[in-house]
């Protein structure tokens, strides 16, 4: 035979003691191994005072043990016993003292009511997501309903809890019994039928304000009919506020998160839909006092006004002197008032005839011709004094045109000298020795020959006292 190879690394790694080699176990089974569920029959069931829970889980081939902690299982509702089907959901493991493999139970329930919870938690996710469990879409309930449908069984114990209450509490609430299954195949299709028939509101049900949906307690299977989804989504299309009590306290069903209000018990929403009758007869009693009240002031407020209407009457004849009295004196202001109209428009008439003979044409064509006459004076004075300022202008001007002349200066002994060709001589360097010059003067002319040239300036000035002329010849 050949020798036995020991696996690789075996022979050089250190002993491992039970306790260790158990303590990886139980780490490679929690690390690499996810939650799982596992359906089988509880037996060697242990409840020790710890509050923990041992057992077995077995099929006809094989078993596991399990363990339930205290923390765990304190959420279960039900009992679980030996020979009990159940589904669990676990975490695998080892207990280390024994070196068992074994499962960490975190829930446990029956195999039949396991697969009704997955079902109406899936159902239940569905429809929130879509918002048929959301509050803004909740309808109010009336403060006083005055007339109840109730759909559940009429043989039922939730009937007669509501019918109780109601009777208690406000006995002329009116209730109709809408009779259906709770329970069974055909129970969800008998609770559409009956929601739908109601909001139809005809016959019987004509002036229904609320419809209660209701059933007494039971298991997940009983109640089950009202966790149905056609079910859910005709109370969420109602027109009437509906209420749902199915069950006990602690039972939940989807017609309860979509209904507009769930009571945990039928009774306790006969309540929430009744107002007590003691609370309404105190009301009414109130009420009536107020009204007694209001009436009483009401009438003492007419006996005061009568009493004063009573002291304002008087006797018809004496009203009746007063009124013909009144229609002297109106006649009087009539007669007043036609006088001073009359002198008004007389007055009215005589300035009107006055202006009328101021306007006549014969006196408008005479005052036209004195405003003629009259224009025609301002305007022969206008251009007479025109005609003397303009005779004084021209003097004026001509004595000033005059002053500047060249014959002015001529006739005050001056004169203009040219050459042979008519050009005004301003210097005795514009001439020769024997030229002949024009001399020009006031009356006259002189035609000289130029004999000799001086070179000489001469300057003609005014003598300060006698203003008489002076020349200078300045060489």
């Amino acid at each position: 035979m050949p020798a036995f190879t020991p696996p690789l690394g075996v022979s050089d790694s250190p002993a491992l003691s039970v306790t260790q080699l158990n303590r990886l176990a139980r780490q490679l089974l929690e690390e690499h191994f996810p939650a799982v569920l596992v359906e089988g029959e509880i037996s060697n069931l242990a409840l020790p005072g710890s509050g923990h829970w041992y057992f077995t889980l077995k099929d006809a081939g094989a078993q596991v043990r399990c363990a339930m902690f205290r923390n765990r299982n304190m959420f279960v509702r039900l009992r679980p016993r030996d020979g009990m089907q159940v589904l669990v959901k676990a975490r695998l493991s080892l207990y280390e003292g024994r070196g068992d493999y074994q499962l960490i139970v975190e829930s446990l329930e029956e195999t039949g009511a396991g697969a009704l919870r997955r079902a109406f938690e899936l159902l239940k996710q569905k429809l929130q997501q879509e918002g048929l469990f959301a509050p803004e879409r909740k309808r109010p309930l009336p403060s006083l309903p005055r007339h109840i449908a109730v759909i559940t069984s009429p043989t039922g114990a939730a009937i007669r809890d509501v019918l109780s209450v109601l009777r208690r509490r406000f006995p002329a609430t009116l209730v109709t019994i809408v009779p259906v299954q709770v329970q069974g195949q055909s129970s969800a299709a008998e609770l559409t039928a009956a929601l739908e028939r109601v909001n139809r509101q005809q016959g019987c049900l004509a002036d229904v304000d609320v419809i209660l949906l209701t059933r007494g307690g039971g298991s997940l299977e009983d109640l089950w009919s009202f966790n149905d989804e056609t079910l859910a989504r005709a109370i969420a299309a109602s027109r009437l506020p509906v209420v749902s009590a199915v069950g006990h306290e602690v039972d939940f069903s989807i017609a309860d998160f979509v209904a507009d209000l769930r009571a945990p018990t039928p009774s306790a929403a006969a309540e929430l839909l009744s107002p007590h009758q003691d609370d309404y007869r105190q009301l009414l009693r109130t009420w009536q006092a107020r009204l007694r009240t209001l009436c009483n002031a009401k009438l003492a407020q007419a006996q005061r006004q009568l009493a004063a209407l009573g002291r304002h009457l008087r006797h018809p004849g004496r009203r009746l002197q007063q009124q013909a009295q009144r229609l002297d004196e109106l006649e009087l202001r009539l007669r007043r008032a036609l006088l001073a109209r009359h002198g008004v428009l007389q007055r009215r008439l005589q300035l009107a005839l006055l202006r009328h003979g101021q306007q006549a044409p014969a006196q408008r064509i005479a005052r036209q011709q004195e405003n003629l006459r009259q224009s025609l004076q301002r305007l022969r004075r206008a251009m007479l004094h025109r005609l003397r300022y303009g005779r004084q202008q021209v003097a004026a001007q001509s004595q000033a045109l005059h002053s500047v002349s060249p014959l002015g200066t001529l006739a005050r002994g001056y004169s203009i000298t040219r050459d042979d060709k008519g050009a005004v001589l301003r210097s005795q360097q514009q001439v020769t020795d024997g030229a002949t010059i024009e001399t020009q003067l006031a009356q006259g002319k002189l035609f000289s020959q130029v004999l000799r040239r001086e070179p000489y300036s001469v300057f003609c000035g005014y003598h300060a006292s006698t203003r008489a002329r002076i020349f200078f010849i300045i060489p």
